[in-house]
């Protein structure tokens, strides 16, 4: 960071998304048992007790009062666009929060669920967030999309990671957990290459995650609900807000993302809907080996966090690559051979 830069802005809005999350859930979650937002202990959830799931009107007022707080902070803004992504990822998290509400509420089909998510995403393109260019990791030459495939690639970017962490949410505190990491790293990179107003953003978010988590790590007392759309839209979004911190992001989540393929080409091949529930996450798979839910969340972290610290070591893109497509098909034979232990175990 440079000398000349006061550090108090980026801990004030750190502190203020922590402060709001502190104070606002207690209170979402009077809300979520007042209203009949609550999950009961079923074939997927393993928990005690009646537990209300508007954890996700904690994290968004926290995240939003937080960013808003961050625009009248003395931090230098050198991307004269930069208002305009940030009203994009307002309206597109808030659109997201309250499709999210409705969904915990009238428990929307799957086709409703994705028309919402593509609109937040439509959202975010309108508002010039958008996946455009990429480097080239074999030979280091930017590529620079036509329309066409960067709204396909910037839609199917914010899609996945919603779903990603939608997936995540089945143990206590690691969607929430994960967030914070990716968001900690997000800004870290942020600050490194000196886009400080942007960094302000993905601190707004790890302040409100960690705000929440003491609350969601098991045994929970509030669920995420609806907040796992919210969690996933603003991951996706702050990735691309500072010069598409894509590659960055993948690298920490390349194990629930590899989940994520594996579950859809297992629906598709067994001719099942997409967004079916189930117990084939690789976090449910490792809870019914015999691990707790604790080892099962501190394992997620301590992956992601080593992977957050070689995103940021690794310089080469082409390294970067090739970590990502070895992890990923690490976890995938990892899968298979769960998947096939417990067949057997079944028959």
């Amino acid at each position: 960071m440079s000398t000349n830069l006061s550090w108090w802005p980026f801990v004030a809005v750190f502190g203020a998304g922590l402060v709001v999350a502190l104070v606002a859930t207690p209170l979402a979650a009077t809300l979520g048992r007042k209203w009949g937002l609550v999950d009961r202990p079923g074939a997927r959830r393993k928990h005690q007790g009646i537990i209300p799931r508007t954890g996700g009107i904690a994290l968004f007022v926290a995240f939003a009062a937080a960013m808003f707080f961050a625009q009248w902070l003395p931090v230098p803004r050198q991307d004269p666009k930069e208002l305009t992504r940030f009203v994009g990822i307002v309206l597109g998290t808030a659109f997201l929060f309250v499709m999210g509400l409705i969904d915990d509420w009238k428990e929307l089909r799957p086709a409703p669920q994705y028309l919402a998510q593509a609109l937040s995403a439509a959202i975010a393109i309108a508002c010039l967030v958008f996946v455009e260019r990429v480097m080239n990791p074999f030979s280091d030459r930017l590529l620079i999309f036509p329309l066409w495939v960067t709204v396909l690639v910037t839609l199917f970017w914010i899609m996945g990671m919603i779903n990603t962490f939608n997936f995540l949410d089945g143990v206590d505190g690691l969607a929430l957990g994960v967030g914070a990491i990716v968001s900690a790293f997000l800004a870290l990179h942020m600050l490194r290459e000196g886009q400080y107003s942007v960094a302000l953003l993905p601190l707004a978010l790890l302040g409100a995650t960690l705000g929440l988590l003491p609350f969601n790590f098991g045994p929970a007392r509030v669920f995420l609900g609806s907040g796992s759309w919210v969690l996933g839209y603003a991951i996706a979004t702050l990735g691309i807000a500072a010069g598409a911190k894509v590659a960055l992001v993948l690298l920490v989540l390349s194990i629930p993302i590899a989940d994520v393929a594996w579950l859809i080409m297992t629906r598709l091949r067994a001719r099942q809907p997409i967004g079916q529930a189930d117990r084939r996450h690789l976090h449910y798979r490792l809870l019914d080996l015999g691990l707790s839910s604790r080892q099962v969340v501190l394992l997620y972290y301590a992956y992601c966090v080593l992977l957050g610290v070689a995103a940021l070591l690794i310089s080469s893109r082409l390294l970067k690559l090739i970590t990502l497509v070895g992890l990923s098909v690490g976890t995938l034979v990892v899968l298979a051979w769960l998947a096939k232990s417990t067949l057997r175990k079944e028959t």
